[in-house]
């Protein structure tokens, strides 16, 4: 190259294109865009840098819409400078419904089911959960059948696993 001009090569790792790092900047706005839609105490239980809790916290104060979104933008750069992935974990734990609540929206989901095809089922629950509201129960699944058998809207059938739900949950966290 004997136009006098140095070119040096760079490598894959050292180079990143402008498209990816804008696509990279965007993705970092969008998970402080999930972090300012938190809740005060979720945004409180989580670990972040003291100078992104502030940003958050300012980004939630702002309401036009121009303002925000450049304080969203500069939440963005304070977090290209840190490691996000850990933030993006406890955000994601956040999100995911916990395998406990889980498996007793399953459990809900099976009493439902039971109660339906067999009238003694609601009996067995009361018996299993005291305190549940047997005649309550008895009578949603009789109307949700009922529903079902005419082809109506399944209301009854969505309030009793509702029902069965809630029972479930406060059982749980009493006995947690």
């Amino acid at each position: 190259m004997g136009d006098g001009l140095n070119f040096t090569r760079m490598d894959d790792d050292d180079f990143i294109s402008k498209t990816r790092r804008k696509r990279q900047m965007h993705e970092l706005q969008a998970v402080g865009a999930r972090l300012v839609a938190l809740s005060t105490d979720s945004l409180a239980n989580l670990e972040l840098p003291e100078h992104l809790r502030e940003a958050v916290v300012e980004a939630r104060r702002i309401t036009k819409h121009e303002a925000r979104r450049r304080q969203l933008q500069y939440i963005g750069r304070i977090m290209r400078d840190i490691d996000a992935a850990p933030i993006v974990d406890q955000l994601d734990a956040l999100a995911a419904p916990s395998k406990r609540q889980t498996a007793l929206l399953h459990v809900a989901e099976r009493w439902r089911q039971e109660m339906l095809e067999d009238a003694s089922a609601v009996e067995r629950f009361a018996k299993e959960y005291p305190g549940a509201d047997a005649d309550r129960l008895r009578a949603l699944a009789t109307a949700a059948a009922d529903e079902k058998r005419r082809g109506h809207a399944p209301r009854s059938f969505r309030q009793l696993f509702h029902a069965l739900n809630s029972m479930l949950q406060e059982h749980a966290r009493k006995h947690s």
